[in-house]
């Protein structure tokens, strides 16, 4: 069974940056599109970022586009999600999900999910 642990949140001052990592268990992980998605209390999840199994191709939510990196270490099981000029919006508890194969920004096509870390932005 695939599992995934999150690490990397905390709290941070508007503009500021932190580092997310999601490692990746139990499955081969260069099979897997992987993927960041975020929920603010009492808001719908919403996606961050994904990248294909190679690292190349990767794909964005526009409120983050220039400021937030996706990448992966295959070698290490790996995915990050660099975030950089952060904003009080970009609050949320974080999720990196795996997607046999495909690359998508839609949550139900992702098939595991990690249980999440804290972003809190502080204004």
């Amino acid at each position: 069974q695939v599992q995934l642990v999150e690490s990397g949140g905390g709290l941070v001052q508007a503009g500021g940056s932190l580092r997310l990592s999601c490692v990746h268990s139990g499955g081969i992980f260069s099979s897997y599109a992987m993927g960041w998605f975020r929920q603010a209390p009492g808001k719908e999840h919403e996606f961050v970022a994904t990248v294909m199994w190679n690292g190349r191709d990767t794909y964005y939510a526009d409120s983050v586009k220039g400021r937030f990196t996706i990448s992966r270490d295959n070698a290490k099981n790996t995915v990050y999600l660099q975030m950089n000029s952060l904003k009080p919006e970009d609050t949320g508890v974080y999720s990196c999900a795996a997607a046999l194969g495909r690359l998508s920004q839609t949550s139900s096509e992702y098939d595991f999910w990690g249980q999440g870390t804290q972003v809190t932005v502080s204004s």
